[in-house]
């Protein structure tokens, strides 16, 4: 399976700013991890690629603490959203100048919720204001000096949190994060093994992440790390393979992180059969191998605290849902309206268009079961996951599935086609 996103793009941030050479076994090459790479390779970190013995290796030389230089053009980070929120935080900290863009998609996408806590550092930006008041790329942040800050973001996102640790890299004194509910803590973990001093602690019902800089800006020291593989990739095939009877698939190198293996376990309460083999550790994450047999999955309720733990496999999972028996009731989903599409009309456009029952609210998603006509064209707006999710349906389907546009997947999972046409998968285009 690629490597991690969310791991491959911190890999990378980190490294840059770190003191010494880097080694990275098993980064993501998908167009998002990219697009990071190109970021930092233009304010000075120098960053490539080598093979040994067959395996490709990023070598990544940092330019140390406070080391980075303005670039000379926009940075463009295509369809990365998490590529570009955390270096808008990293820039801030970093005291440097520096405009970012991206696509239609990314383009479209709320960045206040990163913009304006950077403010409460002293940060200065500038944003798009778009007709609905929402702050949109293009994003300027300008040379200032920030300041440690208790900061509670308005929203539960890993994002947000990681651009405001990776901004108090470059401050002096402790900048302390608040959540309600503790988001993902790759950024973290990361941080943690470059040398950073980083703690949480649960304080009057808070998530409280804390971060350390009593000497000043944050010197991180190089380390060689091997990426585990991507659970939201993994979710595609795991997926098809419940799907499709006579299926057996082992998903190798798999990060079974807790606050990212929330399909597995809703999987599993519906009936799948997945088993974890080989269990080990890979750059501080649990990770295993998987493996996947067909199973006669039961619909379930998926209620709203487990969102958090799989925001982005609801695709995956609404495609399970259309295969299995009876009626499953999802909730805890508005955040699935901003992410690189409105996922959530997205999927109750595409299982109607292909005869599958479903309904859905502001923030909750009814899909019920039972033989899936397919035969429908399905509006992708852009959006990787929604691609792989519904010509992961067209395997069970009736009728072929099809997609307006496939280009969109390299951002995350550049060898979908080759290996789902490995495991027997019949996909044109």
């Amino acid at each position: 399976m690629p490597g991690d996103k969310s791991i491959s793009h911190r890999a990378i941030i980190l490294a840059s700013i770190a003191t010494g050479t880097s080694h990275v076994k098993g980064l993501l090459e998908g167009d998002d991890v990219l697009a990071t790479i190109a970021a930092m390779r233009a304010m000075g970190a120098s960053i490539d690629k080598q093979d040994e013995q067959g395996d490709a290796v990023w070598r990544i030389k940092g330019v140390g603490p406070m080391g980075l230089t303005a670039p000379t053009a926009p940075l463009d980070f295509g369809n990365a959203g998490t590529g570009v929120r955390l270096v808008m935080g990293l820039v801030a900290g970093a005291g440097i100048d520096a405009r970012f863009i991206g696509d239609a998609s990314l383009s479209a996408r709320p960045m206040g919720r990163v913009l304006d806590p950077l403010r409460q550092m002293g940060a200065q930006a500038d944003a798009l204001m778009a007709d609905d008041g929402a702050q949109r790329l293009p994003v300027h942040i300008k040379a200032a000096s920030l300041m440690p800050a208790n900061i509670t973001p308005n929203v539960a996102s890993a994002q947000v949190k990681s651009a405001i640790l990776l901004a108090a890299l470059g401050t002096m004194g402790t900048t302390s994060v608040r959540e309600k509910i503790a988001t993902r803590g790759h950024t973290e973990t990361m941080l943690e093994l470059f040398g950073a001093a980083i703690s949480t602690q649960q304080q009057d019902g808070y998530h409280v992440v804390a971060l350390n800089n009593q000497t000043g800006p944050g010197a991180l020291r190089a380390l060689d790390l091997d990426v585990p593989g991507d659970p939201s990739s993994a979710a595609f095939p795991m997926v098809a393979a419940l799907s499709v009877p006579g299926s057996d698939v082992v998903l190798e190198n798999i990060m079974l992180n807790r606050q990212r293996d929330g399909l597995i376990r809703v999987l599993r309460q519906m009936g799948a059969d997945i088993e974890m083999l080989n269990p080990r550790q890979a750059s501080g994450e649990s990770c295993a191998d998987l493996r996947v047999k067909y199973s006669k999955l039961k619909a379930i309720e998926v209620g709203a605290d487990i969102a958090p733990d799989m925001i982005d496999e609801y695709p995956a999972l609404a495609i399970a849902a259309a295969a299995a028996e009876g009626t499953t009731h999802m909730t805890g989903l508005a955040e699935l309206r901003v992410k690189e599409s409105d996922r959530l009309a997205a999927i109750e456009a595409g299982l109607k268009a292909n005869g599958v029952a479903v309904e859905a609210g502001a923030d909750w998603l009814k899909v019920t079961g039972g033989p899936i006509k397919g035969g429908g064209l399905v509006a992708t707006h852009h959006d990787h996951r929604i691609a792989m999710a519904f010509l992961c349906l067209g395997l069970s389907a009736e009728a072929p599935v099809s997609i307006d546009d496939s280009t969109m997947i390299a951002t995350s999972f550049p060898t979908f086609f080759a290996l789902m046409a490995d495991l027997g998968a019949d996909i044109d285009g």
